[in-house]
């Protein structure tokens, strides 16, 4: 088969996702599916579907436009919040938009009164995390700002945490979230359909809080591709950590020292590194590299190390002997591996849909 490649296994996102809405629709929750890490799949798109989600959320218009193109009919939602100049092609193609700028929802108002549509949007508030999101005390005058322009209609409050500074959701942010809904409501006399709580950083609260108050959507993007949650990356019980696995070919395999020689620089990235010098290794180099993947996100097998790499060169060291120019390595990704693996035209796309009858009984 062509390497490197990503191999995906559709059953087991199918199965994560279906897992997790599950879990969630207990506690009223439902779970929109985030495609960016996907580069909008269509195949992956629909097992996501397939296993429940309610819809979809994108953060490039170019994906959501892709899908379209697919026909894939499910409510999609842009959750970053709209390019000023994209604002035509956002009414055009996605169903909901995640807003922080009124400027921004005025021109969605325009381009949708153009198309003779109706848009909704979801306001994001900032919690903590200090990346996107309306503060708090601005919260009414830009809902009230909305609600007067036509064409437009305000869909829910949402928030996002742990993105930029790893602010964990917890009873106090995610009870704000609720109080500011209700604020709302009581003010304008309207209903917030949607209080969209966050990410795969919110399922460790989700489950171990009493009180979850008005959050009843979450963006689930991490947890259904990789079976982790987004705080520690712990695996979640009774999902699939593999469904996704990054294979590369081997192109040289030497004996070599691991201290360099000669004076030393920055290397190709502007790194520079100190290197201990632990004599002659089993030095393996695979045809990858960093304009393909993040090195630090991923996890070789066992006796396998990874020593660095280049623009196109991943490098490892090898305890288990002798390896053959031309076989492949397996390799775990964590979510910027995959969000830039995904991303590169070098790594090939290999899907599969089907589960071995032994995986669905052990993981059952």
């Amino acid at each position: 088969m062509v390497a490197p490649r990503l191999e995906i296994d559709l059953g087991k996102i199918r199965h994560n996702a279906r897992t997790l809405v599950e879990r969630l629709a207990r506690r009223g929750i439902s779970v929109t599916a985030v495609t960016k890490a996907t580069l909008g799949s269509h195949e992956i798109s629909h097992a996501m579907l397939q296993g429940g989600a309610t819809g979809l959320g994108d953060s490039r218009i170019e994906n959501i436009e892709a899908m379209r193109r697919s026909h894939l009919s499910a409510q999609i939602s842009l959750i970053r919040s709209p390019m000023l100049s994209q604002a035509k092609r956002v009414v055009r193609s996605a169903d909901i938009s995640f807003n922080t700028e009124i400027a921004v929802v005025r021109q969605l108002s325009v381009e949708a009164g153009k198309l003779g549509r109706t848009h909704a949007v979801v306001l994001m508030v900032e919690l903590g995390d200090l990346r996107d999101g309306i503060m708090p005390d601005d919260l009414v005058a830009t809902v009230r700002q909305t609600l007067s322009l036509p064409n437009i209609v305000l869909k829910g409050l949402g928030t996002n945490l742990a993105c930029r500074s790893g602010t964990s959701p917890d009873d106090a942010n995610m009870g704000e979230l609720s109080r500011l809904a209700a604020l709302i409501e009581t003010t304008f006399g309207i209903s917030i359909e949607v209080v969209s709580g966050g990410n795969s950083a919110n399922l460790e609260w989700v489950f171990g809080s009493e009180n979850i108050g008005r959050v009843n959507n979450l963006r689930l993007g991490e947890s259904i591709l990789l079976g982790r949650e987004a705080l520690h990356r712990h695996a979640i019980e009774g999902l699939y950590t593999d469904a996704i696995t990054l294979v590369a070919e081997v192109i040289e395999f030497k004996f070599k020292p691991t201290q360099p020689t000669g004076e030393r620089a920055q290397n190709a990235l502007g790194e520079r590194s100190d290197v201990v010098n632990r004599g002659p290794i089993a030095q393996a180099i695979l045809a990858i590299g960093v304009q393909d993947i993040d090195l630090g996100g991923l996890q070789p097998s066992g006796g396998i190390e990874i020593l660095g790499g280049s623009s196109d060169h991943l490098v490892v060291a090898s305890s288990v002997g002798r390896i053959a120019v031309g076989s492949e390595m397996r390799f775990q990704l964590n979510y910027s591996a995959l969000l830039r693996a995904m991303t590169s035209p070098f790594v090939t796309k290999a899907y599969k849909s089907a589960i071995p009858v032994s995986d669905l009984r052990r993981i059952a």
